[in-house]
């Protein structure tokens, strides 16, 4: 990669990052597209404001990336919003407009969604059931509610499926219902009427093989199984999915390349990214080479 006094810089700015595959991707994509740009990390949880005004004024950088934990904080420092980042109140790509101000995308949900409509979701009409209200149940949520689904049920352990609902509901009335994960009898009944189950609460990822967001009886074979872990690439509710007849199971790692791929044409203002390239870097890497 030839680096020169037009180069562009992309920041992921989050902590930890030490696990993070991002830069290998999103480099292999810039060489291939011909942008010259280039992806690098900066761990960082503190001092937001500061890194998002070094962002701002100094040439060389084209936007960033925000990650855990700083997805909710920057907004504070946005100057622009897209309409439906805005709504969700969270943001995980930045771009620097020609004017110098830092306008803000969430490409989280966008990414699942792609994923999820190339397996044959239509969404509208349709009735999800969402696991997870953190981050990316977040950003998720707020599209499929956008794209129209006819419900979505949202659960997790604490209140934050109830607050979740809540804001959701604000901009898409009645949409979204809370169900507390102990609440196993109205999570089995909700199940019973849902066509695509998402398992967003990172239950299952490396680390945690053995956890999974559902009970294996309650999955049925009018399901439709998403999970938004990539590593490994199927989790066990994905294989107790499989197990159980589930019409189709769909792992992590699409939604992950097409949010990626998004925020490439934010940041390069084009109108789509090189798929295919980011797609073999990442199997490249989950294949150790």
């Amino acid at each position: 990669m030839q680096i020169d006094i037009n180069s562009r810089l992309i920041a992921l700015i989050g902590k930890p990052l030490g696990q993070s595959f991002a830069a290998r991707m999103q480099n292999a994509a810039y060489q291939a597209a011909g942008f010259n740009m280039v992806y690098c990390y900066c761990e960082a949880d503190e001092h937001l404001k500061e890194i998002l005004d070094g962002i701002r004024y100094i040439t060389t950088f084209r936007g960033c990336a925000c990650t855990k934990p700083n997805k909710v904080e920057a907004m504070k420092y946005i100057d622009e919003f897209d309409d439906l980042c805005k709504k969700m109140g969270s943001t995980n790509t930045v771009v620097k407009t020609p004017e110098g101000k830092l306008k803000a995308y969430n490409t989280d949900g966008y990414g699942a969604l792609r994923s999820l409509k190339e397996e044959g979701c239509k969404f509208v009409g349709e009735t999800m059931f969402v696991f997870g209200a953190g981050g990316t149940g977040r950003s998720v949520c707020f599209e499929l509610a956008n794209a129209g689904s006819k419900k979505i049920y949202i659960s997790s352990r604490s209140d934050a499926c109830e607050k979740l609902s809540e804001e959701i509901n604000k901009f898409y009335p009645g949409v979204c219902v809370p169900i507390r994960a102990a609440d196993k009898e109205n999570v089995k009944k909700a199940l019973q009427e849902t066509d695509v189950v998402l398992n967003l609460s990172g239950a299952g990822m490396r680390g945690h093989e053995d956890d999974t967001c559902v009970e294996k009886e309650f999955i049925l074979p009018q399901h439709v199984c998403f999970d938004a872990t990539y590593n490994p690439i199927e989790t066990r509710f994905l294989r107790e999915a499989k197990e159980r007849g589930a019409k189709k199971t769909i792992p992590g790692l699409d939604m992950s390349l097409y949010q990626g791929a998004r925020q490439i044409e934010i940041w390069a203002g084009v109108n789509e990214a090189p798929v295919e390239t980011m797609r073999k870097t990442l199997q490249d890497i989950m294949a150790g080479k």
